[in-house]
């Protein structure tokens, strides 16, 4: 794991209030919340894989939204009542780095709505196969 001082030269300013404090981006601003290449999202404190672009839809809601996570495991949960809400954070689970939060009104089939900030997450594009 890295120190605050190693965050801090790790990652923007940008991404170090959002992963390491907590932050959050303006809707409709982060450079993933229309984005629909085919691919990966991984984590960008640690390059943990944490969504596929399959179950990428959109929500309306100005940010990255997943159905599911990549593979079970890769995503924590954490109770928040910040700003006077209640609602479920989610991190890395790797580097526990804030990703966004998770509400219970997504699409089939799981029902939820991984919504991201684009700061937390880095594209990766998917392989071509030597055919193509």
């Amino acid at each position: 794991m890295k120190n605050e001082d190693e965050w801090r030269q790790k990652l923007s300013e940008n991404e170090y209030r959002i992963l390491r404090e907590k932050g959050t981006e303006r809707a409709f601003t982060g450079e993933y919340w229309d984005h629909w290449d085919a691919g990966q999202y991984l984590c960008k404190g640690c390059g943990e894989t944490l969504f596929e672009s399959e179950t990428k839809f959109d929500a309306g809601c100005g940010w990255p939204s997943f159905y599911a996570p990549a593979q079970e495991g890769n995503i924590g949960e954490n109770r928040d009542t910040s700003h006077g809400m209640i609602r479920t954070e989610v991190v890395c689970s790797n580097c526990g780095g804030h990703l966004g939060h998770v509400f219970p009104d997504g699409p089939a089939p799981t029902g939820q709505r991984y919504c991201i900030n684009s700061a937390s997450i880095s594209y990766q594009g998917a392989l071509k196969k030597d055919s193509e």
